[in-house]
């Protein structure tokens, strides 16, 4: 644990910290401090104008104030004179409490009173494109099937091994690297951590591979379908529960089908009861839904979810058990808000332990083959605005992630939509001038 930041900067040698707190839409907010400032910005934090990123603020509003977290602090590997620093936004010495940090927060300290330490893993998928962004940066990255080619992964071993090397040198355990499933995608792999510190890793990963990427003359990229036809990027999250002091997985029992024991079952109950309320947070962009909703890729299959169900270690459902003591929710994808992903997962598994919740029957089924026999099982959302009504109409999931967030979230998100709809598209040029 750090405790002061400037006698840190000292002993590191670094001169600068970004002090960053995550908008509404994921966007990531900072501002470069000198080392001598650090002290005085850990009490009072850095000002911001709250309305000029994407909260739900006016211009009249106060000073949204960014107060680092010093647990959170990391040395940039790839430039050590500058530390980032994950920041809790207060107004007027209280927390904005629809800043997506504080709503994880939030619900990690109430999963805490029923005596549940969430943790989580996530499988970040992306692209590597060209630094204007419209094709892949590898021109030899054009396989049917590309997915694990170590002819393609190589062909990119100085982006990757350089962010690899740097999560091994920041202590994240990172395991393995691959190329993915469509040309030009790619996903890195750390161990899992407490849901707080995964989000607070996946905000830096984000940062340090665009970085890393822009380092190299490429783009990484994020986008859930950057690519028609090409399999889009999940980030797939891996969920177990612990005792308190985080040494007894409580969601493996060997008596158990899958080893997944009731509570196990119940948080996975909630996740299930939920799912289309996920979609907003889980899925929360207009592209997003070209993802889960995709006809067959080029490679043969999306690897997407599109029905709520869950199975045991199969990839063709929203939730499969792969191994004792956890699952996998494969509906997040690339665009997910780091902090709210978590949030809202803690947040549904919570009122599913509370309530007991069923998650119904478990299919073992290949669901881009069989999912039509599928009697009674929820259709994910088509589209973001009805993920958006869905989270709107649920009273429970909206209370638990706070109504001042859910309020704000579905504001912003809704005149989204609108901005979307009012954009007048080349299809429709195509497809009605003769009409």
């Amino acid at each position: 644990m750090v405790k002061d930041l400037a006698k840190w900067a000292k002993d590191k040698g670094v001169k600068y910290f970004m002090i960053s707190y995550t908008d509404l839409f994921g966007g990531q907010r900072a501002k470069l401090v000198p080392w001598q400032a650090i002290n005085d910005m850990a009490v009072e934090g850095a000002g911001f104008a709250g309305f000029a990123t994407w909260l739900d603020l006016t211009p009249a509003h106060p000073d949204l104030m960014a107060v680092p977290d010093a647990d959170s602090v990391i040395q940039l590997p790839w430039k050590k004179e500058v530390a980032w620093v994950a920041a809790r936004a207060t107004m007027e010495g209280k927390l904005v409490t629809q800043a997506p940090r504080n709503v994880l927060e939030h619900v990690i300290a109430e999963a805490a009173k029923d005596g549940l330490r969430v943790k989580t893993g996530v499988e970040p998928e992306f692209f590597i494109l060209s630094a204007d962004g419209e094709r892949v940066s590898d021109p030899y990255d054009n396989a049917e099937k590309p997915c694990y080619d170590q002819q393609a992964v190589m062909r990119r071993y100085d982006v990757i091994s350089e962010v690899c090397d740097y999560m091994l040198e920041l202590g994240w355990e990172a395991y393995q690297n691959d190329h993915e499933d469509a040309v030009g995608q790619f996903e890195m792999n750390w161990k899992y951590d407490d849901a707080l510190q995964t989000a607070d890793k996946h905000s830096f990963f984000k940062f340090m591979m665009k970085s890393v990427a822009e380092k190299h003359g490429f783009r990484a990229s994020f986008m859930p379908k950057p690519f028609k036809g090409l399999t889009g990027s999940g980030c797939h999250a891996h969920i177990s529960v612990w005792s308190p002091d985080g040494k007894t997985n409580a969601f493996s029992d060997p008596s158990k089908e899958l080893s997944l024991s009731d509570k196990g079952r119940a948080f996975l109950g909630g996740i299930m009861k939920h799912a289309s309320a996920l979609a907003a947070i889980c899925n929360p962009t207009v592209n997003s839904y070209k993802r889960i909703n995709a006809p067959r890729t080029s490679s043969g299959a999306t690897w997407a979810p599109n029905t709520v169900t869950w199975t045991g270690n199969n990839r063709t459902h929203m939730v499969r058990v792969p191994g004792p003591g956890r699952f996998e929710l494969r509906l997040p994808d690339g665009a997910a808000n780091p902090y709210l992903l978590q949030a809202v997962i803690i947040a549904a598994g919570l009122d599913g332990v509370r309530t007991n919740a069923d998650p119904g029957r478990r299919y073992d089924i290949d669901m881009y083959q069989m999912g039509h026999t599928v009697k009674g099982a929820p259709k994910l959302p088509l589209n973001l605005l009805d993920a958006l009504r869905e989270y709107g109409r649920d009273k429970t999931l909206r209370a638990m992630m706070g109504e001042e967030f859910s309020n704000a979230y579905l504001n912003l998100k809704t005149r989204e939509w609108d901005s979307y709809t009012a954009h007048f598209s080349r299809w429709e040029h195509e497809n009605t001038l003769d009409i």
